[in-house]
């Protein structure tokens, strides 16, 4: 009986190595010929062009794995409306492992990298243990990080009184912080005991009172005016109500390094937001530099690009401008072998392209089109130093209301300029199409593309990125939200 026992359990432990060895894909060494049924492609970043071509890449072709510190998708246009409490954190990001296409997800940061090994040294982010991770394919979609020029102050104060505004936890410390200021602005003087409170003592709490309840939004960009809105939203709709007597001594400050706030859009739709900015009183400085010389109870900022370090600490691929990866017009890192691709803000193509979701998004889809299309046949799974063969032609990498069949196909990536939208709040904004690469109104020897602004722009920003939500979950819970803040007001407490 003891034998045929553990004869047993011998078939039993002999059964599960089998099965791990199945479901583990197995790499063959440098330099052989055999490869895994399915060439392991390894993504790093869960951004806007990370999320894409991971979600678009066919699960049946490639062994689809990702890095990333973020375990989410963050919906980055709708982080301002987050930040003030219109939004739920929530139902603005969407977690990496509902992607029915992806092997395996691994939360960590990727440190270095050995292209001729076709491997990348990642750090976990709990224990800061290391760990190597092979790939045949590797996509670069690390992102970047905020910018701050090395003005005095603002690294030292950052998550205390300054914020960026680029991931989830910067939304969750803004909204904090904005709180927190009104909090203690509602305050009584500190008296000491036996102390008369004086004439100057008094002013000096004046004085902090309107320090506290200033907000200064650096940078003129999309986000940062959808903020300001935002933020005076909730001061008109919410705050009169909770602070009556500190509504009426809040100051929101746009500061814009530049001649002009929203630069990518045409001059009237620039005057007409500039004019609602005017109505929302919030006070507009262009051609200003010194954010540091105002005094502030919260300064959010949000006025440039850095490369983050990954980028700065790996010097295997050439870098462009503000230390980005140098792409083909394949998107491939040069000298790579054709097996390494860098996509978004961390890549600059021959033809820059503007450092926005939209890029990155484009960039994502095309790469994942070239892959299920092409680069999982065996001619593009050689292990030899030579170049992979380039990719054929593959569909524009748009989606609705774009459709696909409206652009030629293009084995390059080309890059669709599809207009913009910026948010002024409820019931107001501005949609431009003038650049945009869509049909227009022919009158005579001009050409006319729509443009909107009012309540209908408002509608087709909302309607647009709700359609791009990735799950029905976050399209039912964004109107219930917006619902919510109209009926029943924003939460104005300090609990997540």
């Amino acid at each position: 009986m003891i034998v045929r026992g553990q004869a047993c359990r011998g078939l039993r432990a002999a059964g599960s190595a089998c099965r791990r060895a199945l479901s583990t894909p197995s790499f063959a060494p440098a330099g052989s010929l055999a490869w895994p049924k399915k060439p392991r492609v390894l993504i790093l970043g869960s951004g806007w062009g990370g999320n894409k071509v991971a979600r678009n890449l066919d699960g049946n072709k490639f062994d689809v794995r990702l890095v990333s510190p973020s375990n989410h998708f963050l919906f980055t246009s709708f982080l301002p409306a987050t930040a003030v409490g219109t939004l739920e954190f929530r139902a603005v990001q969407e977690p990496v492992r509902t992607n029915p296409n992806l092997s395996q997800y691994y939360q960590a940061k990727a440190t270095r990298l050995y292209p001729k090994e076709k491997k990348v040294v990642c750090t976990d982010i709990f224990k800061e243990k290391e760990f190597e991770l092979e790939y045949d394919f590797l996509i670069i979609a690390a992102g970047c990080k905020t910018n701050t020029f090395r003005t005095p102050g603002v690294d030292e104060r950052e998550g205390i009184e300054v914020f960026f505004l680029k991931h989830l936890y910067h939304a969750r410390q803004i909204r904090s912080r904005m709180l927190e200021c009104f909090e203690r602005a509602a305050m009584p003087a500190r008296v000491k005991p036996g102390e008369v409170p004086t004439a100057e003592s008094a002013a000096k709490r004046q004085e902090e009172i309107d320090r506290l309840l200033s907000f200064v939004v650096v940078g003129g960009g999309p986000t940062n005016c959808e903020f300001a809105t935002e933020l005076k939203d909730f001061l008109t709709k919410d705050v009169a109500r909770w602070y009556p007597d500190l509504v009426d001594r809040v100051k929101v400050t746009i500061v814009e390094a530049g001649p002009k706030i929203l630069g990518m859009f045409s001059e009237h739709l620039i005057e007409y937001y500039l004019a609602g900015l005017q109505r929302k009183e919030v006070d507009v400085r262009v051609n200003t530099l010194l954010a540091k010389v105002l005094p502030f109870g919260m300064m959010v900022w949000s006025a440039g690009l850095a490369p983050v370090k990954f980028l700065t600490e790996n010097n295997n691929f050439e870098k462009g401008m503000m230390g980005r990866i140098k792409v083909d017009d394949y998107l491939r890192v040069p000298d790579t072998g054709g097996c390494v691709y860098a996509i978004g803000d961390c890549a600059v193509t021959p033809e820059p392209l503007p450092p926005i979701a939209s890029s990155a998004e484009q960039q994502g889809q095309y790469l994942a089109d070239c892959f299920n299309t092409y680069y999982y046949k065996p001619e593009f799974q050689s292990s030899s130093d030579e170049d992979l063969p380039l990719p054929g032609p593959v569909p524009a990498p748009v989606g609705l209301p774009f459709p696909r069949f409206m652009y030629p196909n293009s084995a390059k990536f080309s890059y669709i300029n599809v207009g913009g939208m910026v948010s002024m709040g409820f019931g107001d904004g501005i949609v431009d199409m003038s650049r945009a690469d869509v049909p227009g109104f022919e009158f005579g020897d001009r050409v006319y593309k729509p443009s909107m602004r009012g309540y209908f722009a408002m509608a087709a920003w909302r309607g647009g990125y709700l359609l791009k939500q990735l799950s029905y979950r976050n399209m039912m819970l964004i109107p219930m939200y917006w619902f919510k803040s109209i009926i029943f007001g924003r939460d104005i407490s300090n609990g997540y």
